[in-house]
């Protein structure tokens, strides 16, 4: 009985200065007759084939993914460059014309 009323006291004491803890720690255990009574839940296997299908399927869809993103960025790039290139030609191509009729202006004249 007297030890009852220690643990109580020093129960409230802990409760009281968390840092001045001096209840001991009781451990949780259960015993074997009511651990057998508590069915177990059947968990379903992932086979070797499914579980490998997913991964496949995952791994392809992500690099599918992921190259497809830098496909893409290439072929901006390309395609910018690209027209970069035939604005330039175009601008050329003008002053090249515009060369040609001034030397044609000057052939007429003389």
């Amino acid at each position: 009985m007297a030890s009852k009323t220690m643990l109580f006291t020093a129960a409230r004491a802990a409760m009281a200065s968390p840092f001045l803890s001096t209840v001991p720690a009781r451990s949780f255990q259960t015993s074997a007759r009511r651990l057998a009574d508590a069915p177990l839940q059947a968990r379903k296997p992932v086979g070797a084939f499914r579980g490998g299908l997913f991964g496949f399927l995952l791994g392809t869809t992500l690099t599918g993914s992921a190259v497809y993103y830098y496909v893409l960025t290439e072929y901006k790039a390309s395609n910018d460059q690209l027209t970069e290139d035939i604005y330039t030609l175009q601008k050329a191509t003008q002053q090249l014309s515009t060369h040609l009729a001034t030397l044609e202006d000057k052939v007429q004249k003389k």
